[in-house]
């Protein structure tokens, strides 16, 4: 049987819809989630990349690196939160072949990514100590001072990293991740390139690390926006659609982004609980969290490469007004989540004792580790592929409010509850707070289960 042949029946489900109503072949399937995950492949190993480089630039350095890209992350989540939501809307209209109404949608997330980036750029130029401060208490003065310069210099990098989520969601729309993943290709060049220069050549400190993270993400975000403006393209950007304000567009996409923000923002706060929480359990637990989360991310690929494709394929669907042809590939792509994350995670848990070997640990915490990432991994392959991108489907169709309550309530009252009780009462640590975790995703994946056999997902108009 050839590849493309075993590619065909892995993503056939048992219930079939009529050929005519098929949107999405195999094949297109395929180009759509195959850049999807070289990309975020390309990313995570950029990170590592990134993080070895810094280190060279003393722990000072290191230390308020690591710091400001906590808060990084958080404005990181609400851009991606706005693209996502204007990556739904534009689905829909796709799918409704209402290509106006999508170059309008796609011109009012551009709006809107402008203004949010630059009143979050404005915040952390304006109180940049005051945030750092606010957040991390009382630092060593070097290390709060390497944040601030390199928070100040990361800021600028806001608008430009809002608009290239914003380019890259229009283009995820429209089923031309092969572009997105060349385009991020060429950041992250830029970025470990400027990296190394500024590192080695230039010494420069943490300025040698900032200045080509935003470097690098001006260019992503002016090639996303030139390739946007192309009139080829099935949703085009145009200066009129971008400079006008249109209420009830923007409110069609703040409707998916906003709950989205809700969620995304909690769930760090939640992480940073999680983090509070793990520092009780002593230095050898710590640094085996530590190192088994570095070795998860890897792990978790899947899922964050699933989760766009969900929205596109699902969007699409549900714009067309085809609820049957959403279900249908609803139960197809997470038929593909489970064999590819199965399949994924096994391969990352062989290859845990070899990358553990490359880390200066004591035995006693690499065999943590090792348990760690095979928690991790087992839930990760069976419950993550609904808790995580299978939920991206729901929000696709519109049914936002209720991802975020139970979303909220499975990190809140699942997560953060289950891990003092196992990690702290019953005193089993990291082990402890890792099948919280796994507890989290397994309540999640059942509700959601729940939710998708009601049907009450169909019933979802985004664009009335």
């Amino acid at each position: 049987m050839t590849a493309a042949a075993v590619w065909d029946k892995i993503l056939e489900p048992k219930e079939q819809v009529e050929e005519g109503r098929k949107l999405f072949s195999n094949g297109d399937l395929k180009a759509l989630i195959v850049p999807l995950f070289f990309e975020q492949l390309l990313a995570m190993l950029v990170g590592i990349a990134d993080t070895l480089m810094v280190s060279y630039a003393g722990e000072a350095a290191v230390s308020g690196v690591s710091l400001v890209n906590m808060l990084n992350t958080f404005f990181i989540y609400l851009f991606t939160a706005l693209a996502s939501g204007g990556a739904v809307v534009v689905s829909q209209y796709l799918g409704r072949k209402e290509y106006g109404s999508g170059d309008l949608a796609g011109g009012q997330l551009y709006l809107v990514s402008l203004v949010l980036s630059g009143a979050c750029m404005a915040a952390a130029l304006l109180w940049d100590r005051q945030l750092l401060g606010l957040l991390f208490g009382q630092v060593e003065p070097d290390v709060m001072e390497a944040g601030v310069l390199y928070l100040r210099i990361s800021a600028y990098s806001y608008p430009a990293l809002a608009l290239y989520n914003a380019g890259a969601a229009l283009y995820r729309s429209m089923n031309k991740t092969k572009v997105t993943m060349n385009v991020s290709l060429g950041m992250n060049a830029i970025n470990v390139a400027g990296n190394a220069i500024g590192i080695f050549v230039l010494h420069a400190g943490v300025a040698g690390v900032a200045w080509p993270s935003t470097i690098s993400r001006i260019f992503a975000a002016l090639c996303m926006t030139a390739l946007c403006f192309s009139k080829k393209n099935l949703v085009s950007l145009g200066w009129g659609k971008i400079f006008t304000w249109d209420w009830p567009m923007i409110r069609r996409l703040l409707s998916i982004a906003v709950p989205n923000s809700i969620e995304n923002g909690l769930f760090q706060l939640a992480k940073v609980g999680l983090s509070s929480i793990t520092a009780l359990f002593g230095t050898v637990q710590i640094a085996a969290n530590g190192v088994g989360q570095s070795i998860w991310s890897l792990a978790a690929l899947v899922g964050a490469a699933l989760g766009p494709a969900y929205i596109t394929v699902v969007g699409r669907c549900m714009g067309a007004g085809d609820t049957q042809a959403a279900d249908y590939y609803m139960r197809k792509l997470t038929r593909l989540a489970f064999l590819i994350s199965v399949a994924w995670n096994a391969l990352v848990l062989l290859l845990t004792p070899g990358m553990l070997f490359f880390y200066d640990l004591s035995p006693e915490a690499k065999d943590l580790v090792f348990w760690l990432v095979v928690i991790h991994n087992l839930f990760n392959a069976v419950a993550f592929p609904i808790s995580g991108p299978f939920s991206n489907g729901m929000r696709a169709a519109g049914d936002v409010t209720f991802t975020m309550y139970l979303s909220l309530f499975c990190t809140l009252v699942v997560r953060v509850a289950l891990s003092v009780v196992l990690g702290i009462w019953l005193d089993l640590g990291v082990i402890g707070v890792a099948f919280a975790m796994a507890a989290d995703w397994c309540c999640k994946a059942l509700v959601l289960l729940a939710r998708y056999k009601s049907g009450k997902w169909k019933s979802f108009r985004v664009l009335g």
